[in-house]
C-alpha cells in the first residue's frame, strides 16, 4: 500500500473542499484534495447554475405572455421548444462546469488532487479505495450532500429524477408533480409551469421556501397559488403507475377531500442529506443527528468536538449555499492549517434568496432571530408601490426587524419583485449594525424599488417610538 503523508487531508472538491486547501495552503500546510467524483461543485453540475438556466428560459416566457398588460400584443402565441430550451441550459452548464474541472485538472497535474474514495481508518489516517494510506494531522470533510428520495417513491425509480438529474433531459417533460416546497422546488416548480409544463407542487407542514414570518409566507403563498397548483401542506394517500406515467393522490387541510391526478414524471426537491455513509467517523469522536449532520459540530470553528476532524459546505448542515460553503471551507481549511491551535471566526450576515417571481429572500435569521418581546417591524406592501406597479410587479409584502434596545436592524424577510437586490442592501446595512435612522440616511433615488425598502424602514421607525 501506498503512503502519502499531508498535514491537511480534505475529503471532497466541491466549494467548500477547493476552498478549504486554498485556505489551508495559504497558512503554510501541505494539503491534499480526495474526491470520488464526479468533479464540478454541486452548484455548477445540479444547483445554482443549471436551475437559473431554466429560470431565465421561464421568465422569457413570461415576458411574452405577460406582454399585453402594456398594451404590447406578440403577434402570436409563443412557441416553446423544450428540446432548445434543455440544450442551451446544459450547454451553458457545461460551460460553468468546465472552469472547474479546469482548474481540477491543474491539482491533479500539480498532486493536490486524488480521485478515489477515501475512508477514515484512525484519528491521523485514512485510505483511498484500499490501496493508499494517507497520514495526516487534520481532516476536513466536504463531501457535501445527496438527494433525499423518500420511500413512497423509490419503487417508481424510472418516472422519478431529482434535483441532481432533472438538467439531464433531452426535453421538457408534458407534466411533472413536484415534491417538496422548500426553495428547490419552488423554483423549478414555476420555470416548468412557465415554459408549458403541466406542474403540481406538493408541499408538508406549509413549508414555503426559506419564510417563517406568518404575513410573509401568506402573501408569498396568495401570489403563488394565483399562478401555480401548489399545495404546500398535503399528506400523500398513494402513488403508483398508471396513465402516462403515476397517479397520485393526495389531501389538504383547506378542502379535506382527496385529489387525485396523473403526471408523466416525478421531480423530487424535498431536501438533501449530508454524505457521510461509508467514511467511519463514528468511531473516532464524530457523533451525528437523524437529518446527518455533525450533532457535536461547533459552528463558530467548525470542528467535531474535540476532534482534529472539521466540516465545511452542505456536510456541516450550517447553512447550505455556495457563498457559505466558500466560507466555511475557508475556516475549516485554515483551522485544520492550524490545529491544535484553532480560533473563531466572525461570519457574514445570514442572506437566502428564492429566485421565484416574486423574488423570495431571508436576512440575517429573518422571523426566527426577530422575536416580538424584544424587537419591532416594519413592511411594505408591494400593491402600493410605484415602480411595482409601473413594472407590473406590484405583488408580495417586505418586513424589516430591528432590536428595540438600540434600533439596529436585525434582518427582513421579503417576498417581492427583485427582492434579489433588496436583499442584499439589508444584508450589507445589518452586516454594519446600522441604526433604522442610519439607514434612512442613505440616499434614495426616485422612482425606484428600494423606496419600498425606505417604506418599510419608516414604517419600523414609527413602530420603534
Amino acid at each position: 500500500m501506498q503512503d502519502l503523508d499531508v498535514d491537511v487531508a480534505i475529503i471532497g472538491a466541491g466549494s467548500a473542499g477547493l476552498s478549504a486547501r486554498r485556505a489551508a495552503q495559504k497558512s503554510g500546510a501541505r494539503a491534499l484534495l480526495i474526491d470520488s467524483g464526479p468533479l464540478g461543485t454541486t452548484c455548477a453540475r445540479v444547483g445554482c447554475m443549471p436551475s437559473k438556466l431554466l429560470i431565465a428560459a421561464a421568465e422569457a416566457a413570461k415576458a411574452v405572455h405577460g406582454a399585453p398588460v402594456f398594451g404590447v400584443h406578440p403577434p402570436g402565441p409563443a412557441r416553446i421548444d423544450g428540446r432548445e430550451v434543455m440544450a442551451r441550459v446544459q450547454r451553458e452548464r457545461d460551460r460553468f462546469v468546465s472552469f472547474v474541472l479546469d482548474d481540477c485538472r491543474e491539482l491533479q497535474e500539480a498532486g493536490h488532487l486524488v480521485s478515489g474514495t477515501a475512508r477514515v481508518i484512525a484519528p491521523d489516517a485514512l485510505t483511498i479505495d484500499g490501496a493508499t494510506r494517507v497520514n495526516f494531522r487534520s481532516l476536513v470533510i466536504a463531501t457535501g450532500s445527496s438527494p433525499i428520495v423518500p420511500h413512497a417513491y423509490r419503487e417508481l425509480s424510472d418516472l422519478v429524477v431529482t434535483t441532481d438529474g432533472i438538467f439531464e433531459s433531452p426535453d421538457l417533460p408534458p407534466s411533472l408533480l413536484v415534491v417538496g416546497t422548500g426553495v428547490i422546488g419552488l423554483e423549478l416548480g414555476q420555470a416548468f409551469h412557465r415554459l408549458g409544463v403541466r406542474t403540481t407542487l406538493l408541499g408538508r407542514r406549509g413549508v414555503l421556501g426559506p419564510l417563517n414570518d406568518p404575513a410573509v409566507r401568506a402573501a408569498a403563498r396568495t401570489v403563488l397559488a394565483h399562478e401555480l397548483d401548489l399545495h404546500n401542506d398535503h399528506t400523500l394517500e398513494s402513488i403508483e403507475r398508471g396513465g402516462d406515467g403515476v397517479i397520485a393522490r393526495f389531501k389538504t387541510p383547506d378542502s379535506g377531500a382527496t385529489r387525485e391526478g396523473t403526471w408523466s414524471r416525478v421531480l423530487l426537491a424535498s431536501g438533501r442529506r449530508p454524505r457521510t455513509a461509508h467514511l467511519g467517523l463514528e468511531q473516532f469522536g464524530v457523533t451525528f443527528a437523524d437529518d446527518g449532520t455533525p450533532s457535536n459540530l461547533d459552528p463558530k470553528t467548525l470542528r467535531a468536538g474535540q476532534t482534529n476532524f472539521f466540516f465545511a459546505g452542505d456536510v456541516a448542515g450550517i447553512r447550505p449555499l455556495l457563498h457559505e460553503a466558500a466560507d466555511e471551507g475557508h475556516i475549516a481549511g485554515t483551522n485544520a492549517a492550524l490545529y491544535p491551535n484553532v480560533t473563531e471566526h466572525p461570519r457574514r450576515a445570514e442572506l437566502s434568496v428564492v429566485f421565484t417571481d416574486p423574488n423570495l429572500a431571508v436576512i440575517g435569521g429573518g422571523f426566527k432571530a426577530s422575536p416580538a418581546s424584544t424587537h419591532a417591524h416594519g413592511e411594505i406592501d408591494w400593491a402600493r408601490q410605484g415602480r411595482a406597479r409601473v413594472i407590473a410587479k406590484n405583488r408580495g409584502l417586505a418586513r424589516v426587524y430591528a432590536r428595540r434596545s438600540d434600533r439596529v436592524l436585525t434582518g427582513a424577510e421579503m417576498a417581492g419583485p427583485h427582492a434579489e437586490h433588496l436583499a442584499h442592501l439589508v444584508a450589507w446595512v445589518v452586516q454594519q449594525q446600522l441604526t433604522v435612522e442610519a439607514a434612512l440616511a442613505l440616499p434614495f433615488y426616485h422612482p425606484v424599488l428600494e423606496e419600498g425598502l425606505r417604506t418599510a424602514l419608516r414604517d419600523l421607525q414609527h413602530n420603534l417610538s
